[in-house]
């Protein structure tokens, strides 16, 4: 089973980034194999849709699972139809996330946690 962790780092030491679509990194831990595979996340500068193609990216990589902080409807809506559970997560690191996830506290997401284009800046309109 792949699990995804959005990361502002290249590891399970790096924090956990809040944002699904513009997250820096992807931390994908193969819980069948005990690997990790760092993935950038080539739509964090995006100008638009950067969460259907950051979940398409994980559709196409074979994640089963995503946590994160947020995720938008758009993006939640890929990740869904594509069979992928999403947990939300305040956990500081990766590896503190993937330990939460484990012990079946992180908290299921059935419904967009932010609003679309959420994740485009700092202030803006929420």
């Amino acid at each position: 089973m792949k699990v995804a962790v959005t990361a502002q780092g290249k590891d399970g030491a790096a924090a956990v980034d809040p944002r699904f679509g513009r997250c820096q990194y992807f931390v994908i831990a193969d819980l069948d194999k005990n690997t990790i595979e760092v993935v950038a996340n080539d739509n964090v500068g995006a100008g638009g849709g950067a969460g259907v193609a950051t979940a398409q990216t994980l559709v196409n990589r074979g994640v089963e699972v995503v946590l994160t902080g947020n995720v938008g409807p758009n993006a939640l809506r890929v990740l869904q139809g594509a069979g992928i559970k999403v947990y939300s997560t305040t956990a500081p690191t990766v590896q503190a996330a993937l330990e939460q996830w484990q012990a079946g506290k992180a908290t299921p997401v059935s419904q967009p946690n932010v609003g679309p284009h959420s994740g485009m800046g700092r202030g803006g309109n929420r």
